[in-house]
This record gives C-alpha cells, structure tokens and sequence, in this order.
C-alpha cells in the first residue's frame, strides 16, 4: 500500500473536523476555532516513533509560543505509523510526557483520536466509540484555556458526551458511513 501524500491526510482530516466533529456538534467549541482559521493540522511524516515524538515535540512548543488568536488548537497526524489502536495507545504515555516535558502541563493537554479507537469495556463495533474515531491517528494538542472558557458556556461537559453517544445510536453506523469520511487504508477495525 502506498501512504498518502500530505496534503491527501490533511484534506482527508479536514473533511472529518468539517462533517463529523463540527457537522454532528461531536465538539461543540470547534466551530468557532474553525471558522476563524485558527486549527493547524500537521501531517508527521516521521519514519519511527522517536521522530513523530520529535514532531509533537515541535507541535507543542509552536502552540505553546503561538498566542490563541493566532493559532488556537492543533491536529497532529500521522497516517502509517500507529496502524494499531493499542500502539497508539500504548504511545499516549509518552505523549503525556511531552507535554510535561516541554513545561506545558496545565497549559496543553491532548485527546486521541484513531481509526480504531475503543474506550475500555467496549467492543470494536461500538457505535460510542465513533465519538473519538479519525481518518488516521491524530492527537489534538488543547490549550487547557479553551477548555475552560468552554467550560463555562457548557458547564456539564458529561451531557456532551451522553449527547453524542445518543446520536451515533440513533445514526447507526449506517448513518454514520453515510458521511462519507475518508478512511486510511492501513486502518482497519481490529477483532473483525
């Protein structure tokens, strides 16, 4: 199989930010970052784990040195690496660390998305796992500001939550192939 080219990913990422997370309300603080250009989406062509580690290293300090009006929030991509959801997720750790290392903790936090993606005590098919399911393993770098300023205009973020669950259940995962997002190739849902 070929890896898509850059551009391919990062089109096919903003495909879903556009029908799936800001289309379906999945997010309802992403809009307004979108609408005024301030979502970056870097696409990781590193070769091995260290090099994209490397690559969000650079993401954090570029977010972290960037002020909110011009650059509020960070997809950072990497469409072959993290083929797996339990590599991907075994990699959060490190993740995590970055952001402590990098002296952002309290300022950055990140969420994971993947192709995969299945929260504990789910099966594969679960269509509640949808809520965190991307085109190719991303994670979104949030300046923890947002959150809380979000926070505020949506103070029971657990109600987000139930919401979405509620309208995948009632999409089906019909419903939700029906958006058409791109899916990368090297990603399949694992257990089938």
């Amino acid at each position: 199989m070929t890896i898509p080219d850059p551009q391919t990913v990062a089109d096919h990422t903003q495909q879903w930010l556009e029908k799936a997370v800001i289309g379906l309300n999945l997010c309802p603080f992403a809009k307004a970052p979108h609408a005024k250009n301030l979502v970056r989406i870097q696409v990781s062509q590193a070769r091995h784990p260290d090099a994209f580690l490397e690559d969000l290293d650079r993401e954090l300090q570029l977010l972290g040195e960037t002020p909110a009006d011009e650059l509020e929030t960070t997809l950072l991509v990497h469409p072959a690496l993290f083929a797996g959801f339990l590599e991907f997720n075994d990699m959060l750790d490190l993740a995590d660390q970055a952001v402590i290392d990098n002296g952002l903790e309290g300022v950055i936090q990140i969420a994971p998305f993947h192709p995969d993606f299945q929260f504990a005590g789910t099966e594969s098919d679960d269509i509640g796992n949808y809520t965190n399911r991307s085109p190719y393993p991303t994670l979104h770098l949030i300046r923890e500001n947002s959150i809380a300023k979000a926070a505020q205009a949506f103070p029971d973020a657990s109600a987000i939550f139930d919401r979405n669950i509620a309208l995948l259940e009632k999409m089906g995962k019909a419903g939700w192939d029906k958006l058409d997002i791109p899916r990368c190739p090297f990603h399949h849902d694992e257990g089938k």
